[in-house]
């Protein structure tokens, strides 16, 4: 049974929370702009206080507070009144998404897990209430438009191409191992999205911190160091999760089709994906790795998750087809 004005309902309040995460990364990135832009002036001041030390225009340069990594009160009003707009919506939008899963879930009286479409908004959900979480407990508004630009495309691509009318599960679906499994997946994808936000803002910051050449929006980021830290710490959390999902997934396999494991393209890119990001760590863990070439390793996991959602779902047929945009 499905109830058409719940589906509606749904439908709106995903796309009024696509508009929102639109007007969020514009304000996030704005916040990135301008507080960029007035550290490398606190910096570039620092620098004439030293040539200019023991003058009384020094010493009221000397004043002038450093940077402080992450975001803090002493960033600029108009720049941090950006990033707090910008946060203030990614809040809005989330209980938008969250709303919308909800009561896309209501419609068809089942948990919202059942096509990509639906897949998305757990994991655009998830993802979004992570970071919102994150941000309660720590200043994290340079971290908003890394978020908030991937989520938005996934939001964008589930409405525009993958978009499935609410309708029942096939029979094969029906099953408490679809609960379990695919909502393990999905957070774990939210959590890993947010691992290839910060080892993306890493690898920038690293590599301008390596030249010496820290200018315009990057000086708004934490050191590379404190982003290749969050990196990790991430990672540790989303893999064993992924763990969990893989094997999960073995089990319903066994009690659906008689095996744990046949290779089918889905499960083969699922290991893939773990085999990526448990070589990963441990390149992480090893001291002839660079933390560097090591978070391009975490690059290249969360790669293989976008093929595995998009390649593999669409074009390869297998005994996981149904997950399909159908």
């Amino acid at each position: 049974m499905t109830d058409p004005t719940l589906a509606a309902a749904s439908d709106y309040l995903i796309w009024g929370a696509i508009i929102v995460l639109a007007l969020a990364m514009l304000a996030f990135s704005l916040h990135l702009a301008l507080t960029g832009t007035a550290r490398q002036s606190r910096a570039e001041s620092r620098v004439l206080v030293g040539a200019g030390a023991g003058s009384p225009e020094a010493a009221r340069e000397a004043d002038v507070p450093p940077s402080t990594p992450g975001g803090s009160a002493s960033d600029p009003a108009p720049s941090r009144r950006w990033g707090v707009i910008g946060l203030q919506l990614t809040w809005l939008a989330t209980f938008a998404v969250v709303g919308g899963t909800a009561l896309r879930a209501l419609s068809v009286s089942r948990a919202p897990l059942g096509n990509m479409y639906e897949f998305s908004l757990m994991a655009s959900a998830f993802a979004l209430v992570i970071y919102s979480v994150w941000s309660l407990r720590k200043d994290r508004l340079w971290l908003g438009a890394f978020v908030v630009l991937p989520v938005l495309v996934i939001l964008g691509a589930a409405r525009l191409w993958w978009y499935t009318e609410a309708s029942q599960l096939m029979p094969a679906l029906d099953n408490i191992w679809l609960v379990i499994h695919v909502t393990v997946a999905t957070l774990s994808v939210g959590l890993f999205t947010i691992g290839a936000a910060l080892a993306t803002a890493y690898l920038l910051k690293d590599r301008a911190e390596s030249r010496g050449d820290v200018r315009g929006w990057l000086a708004a980021l934490p050191t590379g160091q404190a982003l290749e830290r969050m990196t990790y710490g991430i990672h540790i959390f989303a893999f064993p999760l992924w763990t969990f999902a893989l094997m999960s997934g073995a089990i319903w396999a066994e009690q659906a089709w008689g095996r744990y494991w046949g290779w089918d393209p889905k499960e083969t890119w699922t290991f893939v994906i773990w085999v990526v990001y448990a070589a990963y760590l441990h390149a992480r863990a090893t001291t002839g790795w660079s933390a560097r070439r090591s978070t391009w390793v975490a690059i290249a996991g969360f790669v293989c998750i976008i093929l595995n959602y998009t390649v593999v779902n669409l074009l390869i047929t297998g005994l996981h087809s149904y997950s399909g945009v159908a």
